[in-house]
């Protein structure tokens, strides 16, 4: 096994333990309800009971902070629909609830506002705003649509999103051919291997997300580059054949070689027949998009 294989292995095991990896950030970076809309007091029966102890747990959830995850409680609260626009969040109440500062209640809510989830004004409060507002772009929002009650919807419309995204990356990145990205795109793909030898999925899946992201990126198309997220939040939170990148097996490595050769060849159209091809190993992806074209 390489060096770099190894070390990403070791960082993975980390990561799942709890730990913060590397490079991983606390994303998480208002006005008060008027006392007279206090009387409706917002639903906490679905939210975590021991959330109001975070401060005494372990560093976890990914690496955020307190607020941070306050963030996700609420967010995942909001776009399951427990939380709906018919009642004011009160920060004062939200404090209560969960055990945490006033000052971490606003900057949460300052978040989720721009987020596009909730909006503030005066002598109306903090209130949710409908899904045409929601930035359904956003990493954080599509993982809690895709655990929530519009898992379905999100998994179909993530789908169709790379189907349309990465193909197009693939034939751009062929006319790119820098070495250093060449090698480290060869390497994630030995990294897989290795990984799938030994059951290792979460090795796979963050050398996956690796390869992918940094295909859009060497594209060469800033707007293609700042969809990255969106695809690295989408092998995230598959969680189910959607497409050939949803689970280590040999089909999806072959693919992924099958595209790395192509690159290095500068054959744009080959790429980009590959990334079809892998997009839809699963048969059950034909409901969702349509077969490989030939070129």
């Amino acid at each position: 096994m390489s060096t770099l294989a190894h070390t990403m292995m070791t960082a993975a095991r980390a990561a799942d333990s709890g730990l913060a990896g590397p490079g991983e950030l606390d994303r998480y970076p208002y006005a008060e309800a008027p006392v007279a809309d206090r009387v409706a007091v917002p639903s906490w029966e679905g939210a975590d009971q021991e959330l109001g102890r975070v401060g005494r747990r372990a560093a976890g959830s990914r690496g955020r902070g307190l607020h941070g995850q306050l963030v996700q409680q609420l967010g995942q609260m909001i776009v399951s629909g427990d939380l709906g626009a018919d009642r004011p969040l009160v920060p004062e109440e939200i404090g209560q609830r969960f055990e945490v500062s006033r000052t971490v209640v606003r900057e949460s809510l300052r978040v989720l506002e721009a987020k596009g989830l909730v909006s503030a004004r005066p002598n109306v409060g903090t209130r949710v705003r409908p899904v045409s507002d929601w930035n359904l772009l956003d990493p954080d929002i599509i993982e809690w649509r895709a655990f929530g009650p519009q898992r379905d919807d999100q998994r179909r419309e993530l789908s169709e999103l790379r189907w349309t995204i990465e193909p197009l990356a693939a034939r751009l990145a062929a006319g790119h051919g820098r070495e250093d990205v060449q090698q480290r795109l060869a390497d994630m793909v030995e990294i897989m291997g290795h990984a799938m030898g030994q059951g290792d999925a979460l090795t796979f899946s963050r050398a996956d997300a690796e390869f992918h992201g940094l295909l859009i990126q060497v594209a060469g198309n800033r707007m293609l580059e700042h969809l990255s997220g969106i695809v690295s939040a989408a092998l995230q939170v598959s969680g189910g054949p959607v497409t050939g990148c949803d689970r280590p097996n040999e089909s999806s490595l072959a693919h992924h070689a099958r595209i790395v050769d192509a690159l290095a060849a500068g054959d744009g159209a080959g790429a980009e027949a590959a990334m079809r091809q892998l997009l839809t190993v699963h048969p059950e992806v034909e409901r969702v998009v349509p077969a490989p074209r030939e070129h």
